[in-house]
């Protein structure tokens, strides 16, 4: 083949789309222009470990509450808890909640309540007839399959568990949830079920799955109103909320307690410094050789 480099007036080279041949040069050519555009690390965040710990603080807050959710089931289970006391909770936590949501969103309208209120009451009816059926449910599996699937099922519901509030809207907004947060959502409630079903009386099944659902349902809502709210706000709250479940699991069990804090210093602590150490790591290299970003200009 011709050299090129020898010829007084030798073509230029550039770059062919869909890797069309030019003539003269090589399919494999690479001329000294092409690394001029090469960038590296243009979209590489740079986080800080303040930043990160803080942001984890939502991860630890519903850890919290699923752990309350599952010491109201055990204290329930081993009979401390009656069916008034968990009716007065239920009571309590849907006055708290509405109340939240009222001083944090300030814009909830009269006929909004009213459909909430509406809705709240078909939901109750609903549960406290379906109350018999979930109590026989499961009575002829042993209590040890019982466990060991309702642990299972709240794994699954963490895991899946949208703990940026990605899929959450200010309340009265439509908003379609996302196949991991509906099975996340389902894993909850099934567990519920589950525990629901060891109770003795129709009234306990009622309290039970009536907390279970209030806390699944709304407190994702309510812990991103006050997070949207203000930050400062959330970060008290959280940071009461791991104290107060501290204390109680530490009541339960001691060892249990040192799993759980090990858990949230894990999560807080450890893991954004992993994150942090991690990006000292990440290498990125852009330039003309990627592929191609389409751009379409549709005028009437």
């Amino acid at each position: 083949m011709e050299d090129n480099s020898s010829s007084p007036n030798p073509p230029r080279w550039r770059k062919v789309a869909y890797g069309g041949m030019q003539p003269g040069f090589e399919d494999n050519h690479t001329d000294e222009s092409f690394l001029e555009q090469m960038v590296m690390n243009a979209s590489v965040v740079k986080r800080d470990i303040l930043k990160v710990m803080q942001d984890s603080v939502s991860i630890s807050q519903y850890l919290c509450i699923v752990a309350l959710v599952v010491l109201v089931w055990a204290y329930t289970l081993r009979s401390s808890l009656d069916e008034n006391s968990l009716l007065l909770l239920d009571v309590s936590l849907l006055g708290t909640g509405f109340l939240i949501l009222v001083l944090t969103e300030g814009m909830l309208s009269l006929n909004l309540l009213f459909h909430y209120i509406l809705n709240i009451s078909f939901f109750i009816t609903g549960l406290y007839v379906l109350a018999p059926i979930y109590q026989t449910l499961t009575r002829s599996i042993s209590s040890d399959s019982i466990w060991a699937l309702t642990i299972s099922l709240l794994v699954l519901h963490l895991f899946l568990h949208d703990y940026s509030g990605s899929t959450i809207k200010a309340p009265g907004a439509l908003q379609n949830p996302t196949l991991t947060s509906c099975i996340s959502l389902n894993a909850s409630v099934v567990a519920s079920v589950f525990i629901a079903s060891r109770l003795p009386s129709r009234l306990h099944v009622f309290a039970i799955m009536l907390f279970s659902l209030l806390v699944f349902l709304f407190a994702p809502l309510v812990t991103y109103c006050v997070k949207k709210y203000s930050f400062r706000l959330h970060l008290l709250f959280s940071v009461a909320l791991m104290i107060v479940t501290l204390a109680f699991v530490h009541m339960l069990h001691q060892l249990l307690f040192v799993l759980f804090l090990g858990l949230l210093v894990f999560v807080n602590v450890v893991c954004p410094y992993w994150l942090i150490r991690i990006q000292e790591y990440k290498f990125e290299i852009n330039g003309p050789w990627d592929e191609a970003k389409l751009c379409f200009d549709i005028t009437d």
